[in-house]
This record gives structure tokens, C-alpha cells and sequence, in this order.
């Protein structure tokens, strides 16, 4: 059964009557002190309702016993119970036991409808129920009570004759639960009769060595399907009491659906819709959304971060959300943020198979880098630079410029950002690094740029570069960590535009530039998902530039970005975050440091990290089942900020060949990915590239 989960919640069945259509209860337990409603009666025409057998005492106390006693409880053991004894009197104290006629079980279903009863439980058993019976089910699930019935101990392939009124959906309505028995190993008890055909309308539950009170003696173990019944009662009051909204017909639902299949996959003739599982009953089903939000959640994985955030750590993030059945459960999101993967520039760089083509003609050039596909054709790529493409501004793959005029160019790019066209119209020098990357060259995040377009003009020292692109932010999604092929991305737009001012004073070149960055559903390419009010952002950077080189082939040069990004939360929820975040890069090369053509570079970088910030979410930390609204919301902070700080420090060497470019690169990248716990990543390439 699972109960602990439920017990957990807060469920113990109080104030939900149970009736109990059987042989009564013993008069001086004190198992059910103060829960026996008065509307218990004798309905058999006796007097009183003190069990005579034993029988209806052991399914009272499996439904509801406290355990003053025994160490044992029933499993609504606060709930209330209309004892309606309806043994034949006189038939108690026979050699055949106690004897029920169907007018007797007709009217105890009435006693029980009329008292408020929200379940009726019927461990009872015989031939096809008669009229009146069938009369008083029907009365009873008119009113939305649910009925209990075992499904008997004949070891026959089919419930008994008794339970078989499950299936006449004009009075069962869909509220019959037949209850068969299985053993500890939830293996079917080998006196219980199948599902059968009654596969839709049958739930299993324990019926072996069930523990209750029995004459003479304090305990004994009972067996029998009578015994498997008032468990799926009890079930039935736990339900009803932590979830006051569920209707009896969605109580039934959650039952059938969140039991434990056992036997032939699905719905089957021998355990029929499985065994009863409180835990997972009382754990969320179907799809699940914010309270007082909207669109679905995941429980597992309702966010994806990205580079700049790392390791960013969480405290707890309470929420309350609403299952299919619009249940309230109490959850902590935290636990369904994931991180993104280290990224893979150093093997990237090391596998692009790429060939660029590039022409020029009156003014305008044009460049296209081809990769080899899988098919054997070839499509067009964003450029990878090679040891020389990185030093030639002028030489990359993708783009198509203009001269308009002696001060003006014009650029268009496929596959290249805005920024990629600036530094081809500055003519800026850019060093090629494997892991060291420039950190202004792209978002900071895995994106793809699909277009973009630039306007430089040159006003004697000075430049202004106007820029702009679109395309994709690729967030990893559910597949977080391991995410390596394209299928698998969530993929989200973004637009950015740049004003760029550049300025040339003789060996000195300096630039600073301004953006904005809009996305679309990502915040610096994290998503965030409805359980996070499904946010979206738009950033401001700040980014300079400075490169001096001395007439002898020495440069030193240096980078940096400083980003503002404010988050716009969607979904129903309300929120806002203001993140900062920073990125730089410091170079030292020479040119023809031991021969003429060779070149030596030193470069430390840190790329885009969030430096400080989050988002601060209005969260529902309560629910009023009686208004269906949340009564109840807190704010709370989601940190973006990584504990880790990524490094990269790298050293390259390049020199002429046997006609081609000879190139090593020696790295050392510091909390890779901005994760503190990861060791130091080390490495080396050595390449060799050779145009034919």
C-alpha cells in the first residue's frame, strides 16, 4: 500500500464518514472512540450494532483503527464510521457464520448515503445482488459516493457474482472499485478471484496475514479479499481529505492510475488495473502547472543555465503546483534546474573540415566557407579560423562587402554575427586561439547567428560602424550536460543591434561599442520554463578595444565587455532580475619572433560570466481549495551567479612549412565552464595546414 507518503502529507481521513455495510463493530474497542456516527444502525431488523462475528470489527479497524491496542492502525485511522449491521440476526452464532439478505444490504447502502458517507465498503459476498440492491447502488452513486466491493475468495477466474454490478456503468456510474488480494510480493493471493472480464473496475490490495482484532485474542492475521476492500476504503478517505476538490469519480482515477502494474503490462485479467499505491497516488499526475500560473511544468527539468551562470548554486525554491487532477502539492524547483555542458572550442576548432572560397571584383568581396556532409555534398558553415584566416580581417568565410565610396562600406553575413562584421570592416586584427577565445566576437552563450548586416563610415581617424543580426540561442534543454548534437537543442530567437565607434592613432587602435541583445525566451541563453515564469531578457553591453604594435612586429592588446541584463517574467508569474555580468582578454604577441613569417602569441581571457544577480520570483506557497486560488505567495531569489570563475591562459606558435602553416597551441583553462569543483583543464595541439 505505501501509506507513509500519504501520513506524510498531513492525510489521516478526518471528517470523512466511511460506511461500513457488514456484521457492526465491537461495542468495547476502543479503536473507534468518538468516530462512530450516528447514523450507525442495525439494518437487518436487530437490535444495536455490537459485532456478533468478529468480521465487521476486523474491516472497521483495517479502515480505521487507531492502534490504541495493537500494533497495527487502519488506514484512515481518524476517519468516521457508519456502522450499518446488517447480518441476519441469529445468523452470527452458527456453524455457517453470519448472513446477509439483500433487503438488509439495500437499506444499510441507503443508511449509508443518506449519513454523508463518502465511500461505502461492502466486504460482502454471494450471488447477483436483487433489485433493491441494485436500486440502493444506484441511489448511491447518483450521489457521488463511491462503493467497495470484494471481489471474493473462489480462486475463479472472475469477481463473484456479488461484485459483478461494477461493470453496469447506468448504476455503477464509474464509482465501483472491485477489490481482489495479493500477498507482501504483490504476487495475487491464490484464494482471490481474477479480474476477468471486471479488468476496468478491479484494484488489488493486500488480503494476507492483514492484522485486526479477532475473538478471545487481542490480534489475529486475517486473509480474504474482505480484508483487501476497506484498505481501498481507507485509501478512498485519505484521498478525500487531503484533496477536497477531487470529485469521487477523479478519487476513482487516481486510484486506478497511479497503481502498480504487475503481471501482464496494463490492464489484465488477473491484477486488472494493478495494486494500490498510496505513494504514488499522492504524488503529482498528469500535467502539472503553477498555482495561480499558467502553461504546463516539468517535475524534473524546468530550466537549463548556460555558460555564463556555471555552477550558480540554489537555495530552496518553494512552490506550490497543480497536478492534472488540480491537486496542490508543495514542491522545491531547485531541484529541477539544470546546468549546461563545458564547452567544446578546443576539440570544435580541432575538427572543422571546412574549405573557404572567397573573390574579389570592383570593390566588392565576397567569401564562403564549404563543409564537407555526411552525404557527400557540402553546405555552407560559419567559419573556423585557421592560422592565418584569424590574422587577415579581410579573409572571412560567410560574408559579402561593399565600398561605397572612398569612407563608406557596406557588409552582409550569412552564418556570422554583427560583430564579425565590424572587426571586417575595421580591418582589426584578431589572433587565432583554440580555448582563449575573444570574448567579444559572439553572445558569451551558444548561439548560431542566421544573418546580419553593417554600415561602417570613416571620418578621417575615427570610424562608426553601425551593426546588426539575428538567429538562435541553443539551450541544450532536458539533455543538459550531455547535449552534443543538433536535434537535441531548444532553439530560441534573438536580435541584437551595435553602434561602434573605432579610432587609429598611428600604432594605437582603440574601439568601444554599445548593444542590445533581446531575447526571445532564453535569458543569456538559459531558459527558463512556465514553473519560472517562462522568462525572457533584454541586455545592454559595453564592450572596448585596444591593440598598440610596435613597428618591430610586437603587439599587446586587451578586451572587455560589461553587460546589464534585465529579465522580463511571462507565465501568469511576476518577477524581475537585474544581472550583471563581464568578460576580458589580454594579448602579447610578436610576428617574425625567430623568423620572417612565424608568429607567437600569449593571450588570458575570461569569457562572459555572470558576476552578480538573478531572478527574484513571486512563488504561490499556498492553496485555497475553497477559492481554487493560491492565498499565499513569497518572493524569492533564483542566484545566477557562479561560484566558479573560468581562465584561460594559451600560448600559440606558427611558422611556413613545406608550403603550408605549421601551428601548436598550449592551453590552460581555470574552473572550466565557471565550475569550481572541476579540476584544471590542460592541453596541447600541434596542426598542420596546407592549401591545394
Amino acid at each position: 500500500m505505501n501509506a507513509l507518503a500519504a501520513y506524510q502529507a498531513g492525510a489521516t481521513g478526518a471528517g470523512i464518514r466511511v460506511g461500513i455495510v457488514d456484521s457492526g463493530v465491537d461495542a468495547a474497542s476502543p479503536e473507534f472512540a468518538g468516530r462512530i456516527s450516528t447514523a450507525s444502525a442495525n439494518v437487518a431488523g436487530g437490535t444495536g450494532t455490537d459485532d456478533e462475528g468478529g468480521h465487521g470489527t476486523a474491516v472497521a479497524f483495517t479502515i480505521a483503527g487507531t492502534g490504541v491496542n495493537i500494533n497495527a492502525q487502519g488506514v484512515a485511522f481518524n476517519a468516521s464510521l457508519i456502522v450499518l449491521r446488517a447480518d441476519t440476526p441469529g445468523s452470527c452464532a452458527t456453524t455457517d457464520g453470519c448472513s446477509f439478505n439483500d433487503s438488509a444490504i439495500a437499506r444499510g447502502i441507503d443508511a449509508a448515503t443518506t449519513g454523508g458517507a463518502r465511500v461505502i465498503n461492502l466486504s460482502l459476498g454471494g450471488s447477483s445482488p436483487n433489485s433493491s440492491v441494485l436500486s440502493a447502488i444506484n441511489r448511491a452513486t447518483a450521489a457521488g459516493v463511491i462503493i467497495v466491493v470484494s471481489a471474493g475468495n473462489e480462486s475463479a477466474a472472475d469477481p463473484d457474482l456479488f461484485a459483478q454490478f461494477a461493470s453496469n456503468t447506468a448504476i455503477s456510474r464509474g464509482l465501483v472499485i472491485i477489490a481482489g488480494s495479493v500477498g507482501a510480493s504483490d504476487t495475487i493471493s491464490s484464494f482471490s478471484n481474477l479480474a476477468g472480464s471486471f479488468a476496468n473496475y478491479y484494484l488489488a490490495a493486500v488480503g494476507e496475514n492483514v492484522r485486526a482484532p479477532c475473538d478471545n485474542v487481542q490480534i489475529c492475521l486475517w486473509r480474504g479479499t474482505s480484508l483487501s476492500a476497506p484498505q481501498i476504503s481507507g485509501a478512498v478517505a485519505l484521498l478525500a481529505q487531503a484533496f477536497p476538490n477531487l470529485t469521487s469519480s477523479q478519487i476513482v482515477s487516481v486510484l486506478f492510475s497511479s497503481a502498480r502494474d504487475a503481471g501482464t503490462a496494463g490492464v489484465d485479467s488477473t491484477y486488472g488495473r494493478g495494486i494500490l499505491d498510496l505513494t504514488r497516488a499522492f504524488q503529482p499526475i498528469g500535467t502539472a502547472s503553477v498555482a495561480g500560473g499558467t502553461g504546463a511544468i516539468s517535475l524534473t527539468s524546468n530550466a537549463t543555465l548556460s555558460a555564463p551562470m556555471g555552477d550558480a548554486a540554489q537555495g530552496a525554491l518553494g512552490a506550490v503546483i497543480l497536478d492534472g487532477y488540480s491537486r496542490a502539492f508543495a514542491v522545491d524547483l531547485s531541484h529541477t534546474i539544470n546546468r549546461v555542458g563545458i564547452a567544446r572550442n578546443f576539440l570544435n576548432s580541432l575538427q572543422s573540415s571546412t574549405r573557404n572560397i572567397a573573390s574579389a571584383i570592383n570593390g566588392m568581396a565576397v567569401q564562403v566557407t564549404l563543409a564537407s556532409t555526411p552525404n557527400g555534398g557540402v553546405s555552407v558553415e560559419r567559419l573556423m579560423l585557421s592560422p592565418t584566416d584569424g590574422q587577415r580581417a579581410r579573409a572571412i568565410a560567410g560574408i559579402v562587402t561593399q565600398r561605397l565610396g572612398s569612407a563608406a562600406q557596406f557588409a552582409m553575413g550569412f552564418a556570422q554575427g554583427g560583430s564579425t562584421l565590424a572587426a571586417q570592416l575595421v580591418g582589426r586584427r584578431d589572433p587565432a586561439f583554440l580555448v582563449a577565445r575573444e570574448p567579444l566576437s559572439d553572445q558569451g552563450f551558444d548561439s548560431r547567428a542566421k544573418g546580419s548586416a553593417a554600415l561602417r563610415n570613416r571620418f578621417g581617424a575615427w570610424g562608426l560602424t553601425a551593426s546588426m543580426e539575428s538567429g538562435e540561442v541553443l539551450n541544450p534543454g532536458e539533455a543538459g550536460i550531455l547535449a552534443t548534437r543538433r536535434a537535441i537543442y531548444r532553439r530560441s530567437g534573438y536580435d541584437r543591434t551595435a553602434l561602434s565607434f573605432d579610432r587609429q592613432d598611428g600604432a594605437l587602435a582603440t574601439g568601444l561599442s554599445f548593444s542590445r541583445l533581446g531575447e526571445r525566451e532564453t535569458v543569456l541563453g538559459a531558459h527558463f520554463g512556465n514553473a519560472f515564469g517562462a522568462t525572457r531578457a533584454t541586455s545592454w553591453f559595453i564592450d572596448a578595444v585596444a591593440r598598440l604594435e610596435s613597428g618591430d612586429g610586437w603587439y599587446i592588446g586587451g578586451s572587455m565587455r560589461q553587460g546589464w541584463t534585465s529579465a522580463d517574467v511571462r507565465g501568469g508569474l511576476s518577477g524581475s532580475g537585474l544581472i550583471r555580468t563581464d568578460a576580458f582578454a589580454a594579448d602579447l604577441g610578436k610576428d617574425g619572433l625567430f623568423a620572417r613569417g612565424d608568429s607567437f602569441g600569449l593571450r588570458l581571457a575570461q569569457p562572459l560570466r555572470v558576476s552578480r544577480g538573478g531572478l527574484d520570483l513571486r512563488l504561490p506557497t499556498n492553496y485555497d481549495y475553497a477559492t481554487g486560488t493560491p492565498d499565499a505567495w513569497l518572493t524569492q531569489r533564483l542566484n545566477l551567479a557562479p561560484t566558479g570563475r573560468e581562465m584561460d591562459f594559451e600560448a600559440r606558435y606558427s611558422f611556413g612549412l613545406l608550403g603550408g602553416t605549421l601551428q601548436t597551441n598550449l592551453f590552460w583553462r581555470r574552473d572550466p565552464g565557471n565550475y569550481l569543483a572541476l579540476p584544471d583543464d590542460r592541453g596541447g595541439a600541434l596542426r598542420y595546414a596546407v592549401a591545394f
